[in-house]
């Protein structure tokens, strides 16, 4: 295995997570992570001594985890900082054992290039508890750049194929995708996608109105945009080759598709949310904007079909989508109220207490493989990571979560990180907590003295071994 070795030469250590309940790409087992100058260098079975260190956390009773990839995040810099910025985000990411970020392009200015690429880097630099990477942007006057993007800036560009608040720059044409497609073919890039088809809403909008109230707003962007744009970009996929990830898919229809496409060979991949996997288009009706987001949230059937693609590994990403607004912004009129909500605290605990809920007979050495591949190992094959993080292994970055997994705890104002100061989920009982958060073998949050680490936190080079 990964491997738990009795190792009569261990190396030195400055950390030692003693005692837990590792998950594992080769099961789940009782071991202790001996870690130096950043790095996994030794699992140590139960009946080994363990090494001395300058720095302990007791796991007894805890399960381990590979740090978290969330490889969808909107932390809002440069240009939307009112609403978040790094530290705040960062903060959040880690108490909610989140090490590694991936953020999503749609800034003001948006970064579509390697030189904003820089400039971005350059504000978060000292600010960020936790690791990161970009995805590219694209408009139509800058498919350009994309033909000699070098990796370290982005190994994956986003496209939106329809548009809202903070997403101006829509590509719905044929032309414009094929020659995005083409490109990222010949590059080596993955295309991520917002997939809704933003004709078909222009469409319905001419014919019955824009949604007007939060009643209208699943039937008037409905999965129909969705469905017709996973279509098209199973045509492109075909035609060029290239890979896809479709984000936030919401209904059963894509799911069905998706797979289908995947089991001819398609190179295709999907992702969900946690609010799509918890919330239903009625809880939009009663709650308005705290649960509008886009996609829109759909029917029980709908997540019904979303849970059993997480369960069978149809799915291969759950990314919270953190998209967080002011509640300023959140209560304006429904016309004028942006969708998105915060989210990558509660990616973690949203997910397992859905999944316990969901598998009540299930042993938690059963569930936890399951995150772990789904929020840390395919979110780094994905996207260049793999080499050295996703999964606890002897040569990888120490990425660590310590996880309390039945411990009880309601989202509030007394937990909550994200600069836009309110959760979704506020009201739920979650079970599951991130105790001790470790991001490259430091100690970025220990939730039971309520501290943070240091924001040392790096733009990765996903080439790095």
């Amino acid at each position: 295995m990964d491997r738990l070795t009795p190792a009569p030469h261990t190396p030195p250590c400055d950390l030692v997570v003693e005692g837990g309940r590792l998950v594992t790409p080769d099961g789940v087992h009782d071991a202790t992570i001996a870690v130096h100058a950043g790095r996994i260098t030794a699992l140590l079975p139960p009946t080994t001594p363990t090494p001395a260190a300058a720095t302990r956390v007791d796991a007894r009773g805890r399960y381990v985890l590979p740090g978290l990839i969330d490889s969808h995040v909107h932390f809002r810099t440069p240009g939307l900082t009112h609403k978040e910025d790094w530290a705040h985000a960062g903060r959040a990411a880690a108490a909610g054992g989140v090490t590694t970020v991936i953020d999503m392009p749609n800034t003001q200015p948006p970064l579509h290039s390697a030189e904003a690429a820089h400039a971005k880097a350059d504000l978060i630099k000292g600010t960020s508890l936790v690791d990161y990477r970009f995805h590219m942007g694209v408009a139509p006057h800058t498919i350009g750049h994309l033909t000699d993007l070098d990796p370290r800036i982005a190994t994956s560009v986003k496209v939106f194929m329809a548009g809202h608040h903070t997403a101006p720059d829509v590509i719905h044409d044929h032309a414009t995708l094929s020659r995005i497609f083409a490109t990222c073919a010949d590059r080596g890039l993955r295309v991520v996608l917002h997939a809704e088809d933003t004709t078909v809403f222009h469409l319905l909008d001419d014919y019955l109105a824009a949604p007007r109230t939060y009643r209208d707003y699943e039937t008037r962007r409905p999965r129909s945009g969705a469905i017709v744009a996973v279509a098209r970009i199973l045509d492109l996929v075909r035609e060029h080759g290239t890979h896809a990830h479709i984000l936030h898919v919401s209904s059963a229809e894509e799911c069905d598709l998706l797979a289908a496409a995947r089991h001819t060979g398609l190179p295709v991949t999907f992702e969900t949310t946690p609010h799509h996997l918890s919330f239903t288009h009625t809880d939009t009706q009663r709650t308005g904007a705290r649960t509008r987001i886009s996609p829109s949230i759909r029917t029980q059937a709908d997540q019904d079909r979303l849970w059993h693609a997480l369960t069978t590994g149809e799915l291969a990403t759950v990314g919270s989508d953190h998209a967080p607004h002011t509640i300023e912004e959140k209560t304006r009129p429904p016309a004028e109220a942006p969708p998105g909500l915060p989210g990558v605290q509660e990616l973690l605990p949203v997910l397992l207490t859905g999944l316990r809920r969901r598998h009540p007979h299930r042993h938690l050495d059963d569930l936890l493989p399951l995150v772990a591949s789904l929020c840390s190992a395919r979110p780094a094959e994905l996207f260049g990571l793999a080499a050295r993080k996703g999964r606890i292994a002897p040569g990888h970055d120490a990425d660590l979560v310590v996880l309390d997994p039945d411990a009880t705890w309601c989202p509030g104002p007394d937990t909550i990180q994200s600069k836009c100061g309110w959760s979704a989920y506020e009201g739920w009982t979650l079970t599951g907590r991130a105790e001790t958060t470790i991001r490259r073998g430091e100690i970025i949050f220990d939730h039971a003295g309520g501290r943070f680490g240091s924001p040392t936190g790096d733009w990765l080079d996903p080439t790095a071994p």
